[in-house]
């Protein structure tokens, strides 16, 4: 009796100090992260970490990095895994289904091409981007967080591939998306935004993809194309983009803390700060005049303009945050004003550029039907009947004629954003805007005042800036003929480009609706 009696006093006290020594959540995730760090001995820290001093910002105390998800790595692996068994059951099972039969139109599929072919490898530069900043800051706080985007970034890539790989099967234009990458003209819009991205120090990498990109623009992109990808039937899309967009709420976080952070620790890095927020919430705007057109145009059963996305998503949502950062000193980005203005125009200008391109392009390209035209003389009624609606008429009328319009002329473009010079003048819809910078002897051209005040702020680095037009007329795309430039691009003429209609996508489509209908009967 008086062994066993032993033998429970012991257990109890065990039991007790284990209990004791049992870590709370804030100390735990202390202890997985902020534990892990330390100094250098043999060598100094600014040579073991030499990027994060040259940009100017001034850090007194690395410590008061704050992350509110406090999210270890060993939680991180079950909480991902957890989301990939759902993720793989929907899309493995939208394949089985045929899903592909179920969306809403033949059309939309061009919507996806565009897509992933655009986002999913800038998903890839952004996992690289945050792996680089992750290592490159000394805070173990901030490295923590970069590295976990890091891999988030990966998985998203990942889970896109496993989309394309679904569509691939079927529908044109996606089976090089990895070559396109780094030579299709449009598709080094978004690959500049991330080459710039990367190329700056890890502080201004933060701030663009962190702060301008996930937290004042992100919404932009994943949310109104999510809603528009389920209301066309697109299951495989919707799973894999809410999927991301859960990441995206650490992402987001991650993006304010980074703001924060900075302009609590010094004064003088406010003014650094706001000049990184101007320029890439306007370079984040022009990506997603891509966004804009998909949800104008490209989307068969239309569920929001992009007029209507901006006045939530920007107006009211960045509104109430830069109120809030305002104690903080920090102003709203310049332009935002036109930005907003722009969006009355900017998804009409470029469907009309693609439709006149589209020969060049890895997808197809129509002529909005009177249905569709009505939805968006509804949305929008000050712009659309007076200044668009009669262009997509002319082309219609010249279509029927068997007279279809492509522009056979190279376009001039813009030297930032490298997006082809159609957007107007702020305030006058009927004139192109045209701006223009020497540096060393040479004229650069801009599209906007936004672009041309980034390229001023660093002629160096944009002067050297891969346009797609400029090195087709250098010989450097394959040869001087449309023909040479699609090999380049490894198009294939007549299948992957062109317009929808007479397209083998069209055709594929109407098969699989002939097929329903003799199901049915």
């Amino acid at each position: 009796m008086l062994r066993r009696a032993q033998c429970a006093h012991v257990k109890k006290s065990r039991e007790d100090d284990m209990s004791a020594k049992k870590l709370g959540l804030k100390q735990r995730y202390a202890h997985m992260t902020r534990g892990l760090d330390w100094e250098t001995s043999y060598q100094p820290m600014d040579k073991v970490f030499p990027y994060d001093s040259f940009e100017g910002i001034k850090i007194k105390d690395w410590s008061a990095w704050e992350d509110p998800f406090r999210l270890t790595m060993d939680t991180y692996w079950k909480f991902q895994a957890e989301k990939e068994r759902k993720l793989y059951a929907v899309i493995d099972a939208f394949a089985q289904n045929n899903g592909q039969t179920g969306i809403s139109d033949g059309r939309y599929a061009n919507v996806l091409k565009l897509f992933l072919t655009g986002i999913s490898p800038a998903e890839y530069q952004a996992h690289r981007g945050f792996a680089f900043a992750g290592r490159h800051l000394r805070g173990v706080g901030p490295r923590v967080a970069a590295q976990m985007q890091s891999l988030d970034e990966l998985r998203h890539l990942q889970t896109q591939i496993h989309t394309i790989s679904h569509y691939n099967k079927h529908f044109d234009g996606i089976s090089e998306f990895s070559h396109m990458h780094d030579r299709v003209w449009y598709l080094s819009v978004p690959k500049s935004f991330f080459d710039d991205a990367r190329s700056a120090g890890p502080f201004e990498y933060m701030i663009a993809i962190g702060f301008a990109f996930e937290y004042v623009l992100t919404n932009l992109l994943f949310v109104p194309f999510m809603s528009g990808a389920a209301y066309n039937g697109d299951m495989s899309t919707v799973t894999f983009g809410f999927s991301a967009q859960s990441d995206e709420s650490r992402h987001m976080t991650l993006g304010i803390e980074v703001i924060k952070f900075l302009l609590e620790q010094h004064p003088d890095n406010l003014p650094i700060v706001q000049k990184w927020v101007d320029k890439w919430f306007w370079r984040g705007h022009r990506v997603l005049g891509l966004v804009a057109m998909m949800m104008d145009y490209m989307l068969p059963k239309p569920v929001m303009s992009w007029k209507e996305a901006w006045e939530i998503y920007y107006t009211q949502a960045g509104g109430a945050l830069f109120q809030d950062l305002a104690r903080y000193g920090l102003r709203p980005p310049k332009y935002a004003d036109i930005a907003t203005a722009e969006a009355e125009h900017i998804s009409h200008q470029n469907w009309a550029i693609f439709y006149q391109y589209t020969h060049a392009a890895a997808f197809h390209t129509w002529i909005p039907d009177a249905k569709h035209m009505d939805w968006l003389s509804e949305k929008y009624p000050n712009t659309f009947d007076k200044y668009y609606r009669p262009r997509w008429e002319m082309w219609g009328r010249m279509a029927k004629e068997g007279k279809r319009f492509y522009n056979m002329a190279l376009p001039q473009l813009c030297q930032t954003c490298q997006i082809p010079m159609g957007y107007t003048e702020p305030g006058d819809p009927t004139t192109i805007a045209f701006r223009s910078s020497r540096f060393r002897g040479e004229t650069y051209h801009f599209c906007s005042d936004g672009c041309k005040d980034i390229f001023d702020a660093e002629p160096e680095k944009f002067a050297q800036s891969w346009l797609p037009v400029h090195q087709i007329f250098q010989g450097n795309c394959g040869g001087a003929t449309i023909p040479d430039v699609l090999n380049y691009y490894r198009l294939a003429n007549g299948a992957d480009n062109l317009d929808y209609v007479g397209s083998p996508d069209e055709k594929l489509w109407n098969e699989w609706q002939a097929d329903k209908l003799k199901t049915a009967v």
